[in-house]
């Protein structure tokens, strides 16, 4: 399911871009500020396309299925449907934005955002919803275990609960933050595996003295 959205990024919803080649220069400067550094850009392979294009500052990936035509076939629509799609699937956390004709970008948002009313103007913004970020378990993991490491080789002059309270305390903070929740779950786990391997290096140490 697809919605259109305006003026707000909405952190639960990849963000599409479809922007018409009659858009204007101060349009297409809006659009270059909101772009994000990983944004990927799917054009018609015409001159209007490449003229907004350029306007945006990104390279461009062309697609065939993109370009005007006369006499659309039944299936159009979800042919644009289904290239927009794959693209954006590819990478669910990337801006993804469509350069193509008035009359392709009708036929795409048929499809694309169904429920939604057509809008004017020559730059529509369409959200798909996504899941949440993905949590990197093994990166996590390792930092855990250095934070424990770390946090030893440094209670001599520190508390050895003082590092793996404030990554807690800089996990919680960040779950706030949409965009960022990612990263907190990352240093909560951390935070946990630091724990854990803490006990079982101070357990080990009560066994074999000395090897902590």
């Amino acid at each position: 399911m697809a919605r259109r959205v305006y003026g707000q990024h909405v952190t639960d919803y990849q963000r599409i871009l479809v922007v018409s080649t009659q858009a204007a220069d101060g349009d297409l400067a809006k659009v270059r500020g909101r772009l994000g550094s990983s944004a990927v850009v799917l054009t018609a392979p015409t001159g209007d396309a490449k003229r907004v294009v350029q306007a945006l500052g990104r390279g461009a990936r062309p697609e065939v299925v993109l370009a005007p035509v006369r006499f659309p076939d039944v299936d159009r629509g979800h042919r644009l449907d289904e290239v927009v799609r794959r693209h954006a699937v590819a990478d669910r956390f990337r801006d993804v934005v469509v350069v193509a004709d008035p009359a392709t970008i009708t036929l795409l948002l048929r499809v694309l955002a169904p429920d939604q009313l057509p809008e004017s103007g020559p730059v529509t913004e369409v959200g798909l919803r996504r899941g949440t970020r993905p949590v990197p378990l093994g990166p996590a993991v390792a930092a855990g275990v250095g934070l424990a490491v770390v946090a030893g080789l440094l209670s001599a002059v520190v508390p050895v609960w003082v590092l793996p309270l404030l990554a807690l305390l800089a996990g919680l903070g960040l779950l706030a933050a949409p965009a960022r929740r990612h990263v907190g779950q990352t240093l909560l786990i951390a935070t946990g595996v630091a724990l854990v391997f803490s006990l079982l290096a101070i357990a080990g140490s009560s066994r074999f003295p000395g090897s902590w």
